[in-house]
């Protein structure tokens, strides 16, 4: 049996022993890189260690010490008033807001995993808060970074566009970018009705200084105002600076906020010393695990392998089908945009034919590839995994990962229907 089959047998006991048996799948996941990477693939231990995902551990950290923080001081607490305040107390209007940032975020040219570090600890907070399903919350935040992350300007974008180019291949930056908008919209206004989003227009907050005013059916307390202090005037210039640094300057979003963290740590050592605890280690462990096996799976050519038994296929619209979902089951443990680099020069030989649209295919590439971002074990999906506040966390990683396997099952299925087969381009 070759070494890449042998990766993939393994990769499915490693998920039927963390789900039978409740064993955290990352510690089984680097047990299962050990393995496979030394006996069937021939890596020596600074092969396997090259695959550990040291920038997505230190933003897991980073992101979620800094926000423990901010958490401990009260400055979350502030923000949270504050949105509610913004959409006039209307709770079922929160969810969208998150949207529209993220969005907003990766639009401008943040990359996804920065737009959902920054807006992921807030949005769970108030979906703690309030009673807001985290897997709404979550979810709106992650499809809201996706849906932006494909305009001209993003990075995502950026780096689509021009592998296009460099292979030749005929493409649409703006049909890109709404097609990635258009998806992603619409996935979020189904999640919103099935998550119980309609159910928040019932509830409406009253703030403080409008206790008088009517409510619908289900009156919230009032929100207090709650004061800004030192402590908290310094974290918000902090989580300012983290937004300026990874947008304008480009700096890494777990380097910046871990700095941001330390620097209040020494300012304010006792609001600060039990954040440390509260950085959520069992989903780091789990993540870094996972993401050193896939690592283990490129390295001896397992994606390859398949990938390639892809290209066999005889039928250009059905290998075009393949390879969607090949993007999406692969970039739900792995870098998107990375992949993307991989599959659109594997589509090249369908598109030279002249069956397949161009335009059409890269446009469901992407969307294939990105929207599954929502999985627990991507960047995205880790975020709102360890920043989910007052959840059973084994539950709610199941959910995360159901939904994603949703995704994975229907997104590109959907993303050839609507691009590929109409023969876009």
């Amino acid at each position: 049996m070759s070494a890449q089959l042998i990766s993939i047998l393994v990769l499915v006991v490693i998920f039927a022993l963390a789900t039978t048996r409740s064993i955290n799948m990352g510690a089984l996941a680097f047990a299962g890189a050990f393995l496979v990477g030394t006996l069937a693939g021939g890596l020596d231990t600074d092969g396997i260690f090259a695959g550990f995902p040291g920038d997505i551990f230190v933003v897991l950290v980073g992101v979620t010490y800094l926000f423990a923080i901010a958490r401990a001081n009260g400055t979350t607490d502030w923000l949270v008033a504050a949105a509610v305040r913004l959409v006039g107390g209307r709770i079922a209007l929160i969810p969208w807001v998150m949207f529209v940032v993220t969005g907003a975020l990766t639009a401008i040219g943040a990359v996804s995993p920065a737009a959902c570090a920054i807006v992921a600890p807030i949005a769970l907070g108030f979906a703690a808060r309030y009673q807001i399903s985290p897997l709404l919350m979550g979810a709106m935040v992650v499809h809201g970074a996706q849906g932006g992350g494909f305009s001209p300007i993003s990075v995502y974008g950026s780096i689509v566009n021009g592998i296009v180019e460099r292979n030749h291949i005929a493409g649409s930056p703006v049909t890109l970018f709404f097609a990635s908008l258009g998806m992603n919209l619409a996935i979020a206004g189904v999640l919103f009705v099935v998550l119980g989003g309609t159910k928040l227009r019932r509830r409406q907050l009253v703030t403080a200084g409008a206790a008088g005013a009517e409510t619908d059916e289900e009156p919230l307390p009032h929100e207090q105002r709650i004061p800004l202090d030192g402590p908290k005037i310094v974290t918000l210039t902090g989580l300012v600076a983290l937004v300026v640094g990874t947008l304008v300057f480009d700096l890494d979003p777990g380097l910046t906020a871990i700095t941001v963290a330390v620097l209040l740590s020494v300012a304010w050592p006792k609001t600060s010393r039990s954040a440390v605890s509260e950085i959520t280690w069992p989903t780091v462990l789990l993540i870094c695990g996972v993401l050193t096996y896939v690592a283990v799976l490129k390295e001896i050519g397992t994606i390859d392998y398949v990938g390639n038994a892809v290209t066999t296929v005889g039928i250009p619209p059905l290998a075009a089908l393949l390879l969607c979902y090949i993007g999406g089951v692969v970039s739900a443990f792995a870098s998107s945009v990375g992949l993307m680099g991989a599959l659109i020069p594997l589509a090249v030989p369908f598109l030279a034919q002249g069956t397949i649209g161009p335009v059409g295919m890269i446009a469901a590439l992407a969307v294939s590839a990105t929207m599954v971002d929502v999985s627990p074990f991507s960047t995205n999906g880790a975020l709102v995994l360890a920043n989910a506040k007052d959840v059973d966390r084994d539950k709610f990683f199941k959910q995360l990962l159901v939904y994603g396997a949703l995704v994975v099952a229907v997104v590109p299925l959907i993303a050839w229907l609507v691009f590929v087969v109409p023969n876009w381009g």
